[in-house]
């Protein structure tokens, strides 16, 4: 393994470029991009103040693998699979570790983010704590871009001397700049000369297959970049088994974000997790994450084959959640998870799927109790046994297997008014409540927002005295009564937005209101109830309200799919 240093100058122009050393490029294996402009902006002012960047991992190879370029321009809406090169046996170089790096250099220095380009606030550089940032960078629309924000990449690649720039950037200022400021400019742009053109920064570690074609193997290189990038967070597992997956597949890749645009497109949010270890479920290899099952022989190529089959059982159950629950969008789902044992039933018994009943009274109480969001694989692995087992998904047999390993799928009042402001599921029970609303908008910010009736800023501004000093200075309503879900209400984006509710009192958003719109939110039609020297009285009998709306929910006794609602309940057919 060769240890290589180049000037950030230089590797930027390997990427993309087959004339330099075969060009630097990514492999199908790598991961989207995920950096953020403020991530960007860190990297290249920790590179102005001379920190250390780390070390690349770049593989040499003429093999016929599939690879990608770099993006120039990024936008959120790219598919990976526009930016893929036709594979061929020419020399290359595919980056193995560095490409958040690489690709936010090659962003920052040759392209753009969401159409904003790279710049410089050439008067700044004072003195920052190690945490903060001292060179500010910022992405700016060319056309509102003034003094003292430069266009960086005209730094980079100007030819032209020293003090013919500081002459040009001095006229364009539209003010005269003071000897400190043109001291300040022209350290700035040595700094940059340093930095950017002459050290050489970049350290990369070159595996060499074309030299050494015996020493660097395939394979060896797939185990090489799960090692390289499992020590620390770059990425996660679900990462390094699509690597795997895709380094045997090559249009893993593609299949993968094909069916995934088609779940989300609803207003899902689906993601590889979920349907590598769907996958895993319905070739039954359990719900576990486990590298070595994705190293068996036969399941990576089962997958493959079986890829549209699975595909289809996926989207026909994310079809009958739709269309036939109360789940109108992501927030409803506190854990995907409760969909595997639907989508192993759709899978392997479709005739069974088809007449399964009381599959809505599975899907709301599961995801209620939080059935899946501690130690869930046991749990989904149990649940298809006893699929497999009687060819049908029962769903008695199933609430038996939670309650078998020590879970409560009970609702009782102490849990159904933990479902608070920030919970995870007042979402699901605001899809049950709110049913005319319109839960999955075309545009994400124009989502339902949960508003507080009686506004938190409001509430905090309410004291009471505080025993060991008698002066009223101690919050009369701490965080759980201000987010409790008696104080909680959907509101459209219109009504939360400018010029709406925000934090007007209940007595004042309430007073020309009709009689439609409180029945709607269940608030008590007495307005004295609305006066905030009331909120203690206007809980107890809004609680009263909510809990007569979801009496059938709330239960004593042991759970039945019996106990649970049906469509004409308002339970599970979209209307």
């Amino acid at each position: 393994m060769k240890n290589q240093k180049q000037t950030i100058r230089k590797i930027v122009s390997f990427l993309n470029n087959s004339e330099e050393e075969g060009g630097f490029w990514l492999p199908n294996i790598q991961r989207p991009f995920v950096w953020s402009r403020e991530q960007i902006c860190r990297l290249f002012d920790s590179i102005m103040r001379e920190y250390p960047i780390s070390t690349l991992l770049v593989w040499k190879t003429t093999s016929a693998i599939r690879r990608r370029k770099f993006i120039d321009n990024w936008k959120e809406t790219l598919r990976l699979s526009d930016f893929y090169m036709t594979e061929d046996t020419k020399r290359k170089c595919l980056v193995l570790d560095g490409q958040q790096r690489l690709q936010s250099l090659f962003i920052g220095l040759c392209g753009s983010f969401e159409g904003q380009e790279l710049y410089l606030d050439v008067l700044s550089g004072e003195v920052a704590a190690p945490d903060d940032v001292k060179y500010r960078f910022e992405f700016v629309q060319p056309s509102a871009a003034a003094f003292p924000w430069l266009k960086f990449k005209d730094l980079i690649f100007t030819t032209k001397k020293k003090r013919e720039l500081i002459s040009e950037i001095a006229d364009g200022a539209g003010r005269d700049l003071t000897d400190v400021e043109l001291n300040k400019l022209d350290d700035h742009l040595d700094l940059i000369d340093r930095t950017f053109k002459m050290d050489e920064a970049i350290t990369y570690q070159e595996l060499d297959s074309i030299d050494n074609p015996s020493l660097y193997t395939e394979d060896d290189v797939v185990e090489v970049f799960i090692r390289a990038n499992s020590g620390g967070t770059k990425l996660g597992k679900s990462d390094l088994l699509f690597s795997l997956l895709s380094a045997s597949w090559e249009v893993a890749d593609e299949k993968m974000e094909d069916l995934l645009d088609s779940l989300n497109r609803h207003g899902f949010a689906f993601d590889r997790d979920f349907i590598l270890k769907t996958c895993l479920v319905l070739l039954g290899q359990g719900a576990r994450y486990e590298v070595p099952k994705f190293r068996k022989a036969g399941v990576r190529e089962e997958i493959e084959e079986k890829w549209d089959k699975i595909s289809e059982a996926i989207q026909d159950v994310l079809d009958f959640v739709r269309g036939k629950t109360y789940i109108q969008c992501h927030k409803a789902l506190p854990s995907y998870l409760v969909l595997i044992p639907l989508i192993n039933l759709r899978y392997h018994f479709n005739d069974e799927w088809k007449a399964a009943k009381d599959l809505d009274s599975y899907l709301l109480r599961f995801s209620l109790a939080n059935a899946f969001s501690n130690h869930p694989d046991n749990l989904i692995d149990s649940i298809v046994k006893n699929t497999t087992t009687a060819k049908k998904l029962d769903v008695e047999e199933a609430f038996e297997v939670v309650r078998t390993q020590g879970r409560s799928l009970e609702l009782t009042e102490d849990r159904f008014w933990q479902m608070g402001y920030g919970s995870n599921t007042i979402h699901l029970l605001f899809n049950l409540w709110y049913r005319d609303f319109n839960h999955t908008p075309a545009y994400k910010n124009n989502f339902p927002q949960i508003d507080h009736v009686f506004p938190q800023g409001e509430l905090r501004k309410v004291k009471t005295v505080n025993p060991k000093t008698g002066r009223k200075d101690v919050l009369r309503y701490k965080t759980d009564e201000r987010d409790q879900l008696a104080n909680c209400m959907l509101l459209s984006r219109e009504e939360n937005g400018a010029g709406g509710k925000w934090d007007i009192l209940p007595e004042v958003w309430f007073a020309n209101k009709d009689t439609a719109y409180l029945e709607k939110h269940l608030i008590p039609p007495d307005s004295e109830l609305w006066k905030m020297d009331r909120f203690e009285d206007f809980i107890a009998e809004r609680k009263k309200l909510i809990r007569d709306r979801f009496r059938w929910l709330l239960t004593t006794q042991k759970i039945s799919a019996a106990a649970s609602p049906t469509i004409e309940e308002g339970s599970s057919e979209t209307e």
